[in-house]
């Protein structure tokens, strides 16, 4: 079992599965963008891929990293597939500049 709380997170894929839900049961889909900012602590990706969210972005130290969940681990990706034509690194590092 593992437990976490992101920053925020979002059902993308699986919105309309998950439409009007307060809180989440056992048993229900994780979210398919989960995003952690990182100040006071680390971000724990075995934790993510334990629960198997498709999709982290870990802000730290003024940078912004995709993780994408692939055979069970977490690997960097240059892009979001959650948003593959939108700039998402760039937007973001602009707006907290």
């Amino acid at each position: 079992m593992a437990g976490v709380e992101p920053d925020t997170c979002f059902y993308t894929q699986h919105a309309p599965q998950m439409r009007g839900r307060r809180r989440l049961q056992p048993g229900d889909l994780p979210p398919d963008l989960a995003i952690e900012t990182d100040v006071t602590s680390v971000t724990t990706l075995t934790a993510y891929e334990a629960i198997a969210v498709p999709e982290l972005w870990v802000y730290a130290n003024g940078n912004l990293t995709f993780y994408i969940l692939h055979d069970g681990h977490y690997v960097e990706s240059d892009y979001s597939p959650t948003f593959p034509e939108l700039p998402v690194k760039q937007l973001i590092l602009e707006a907290v500049a």
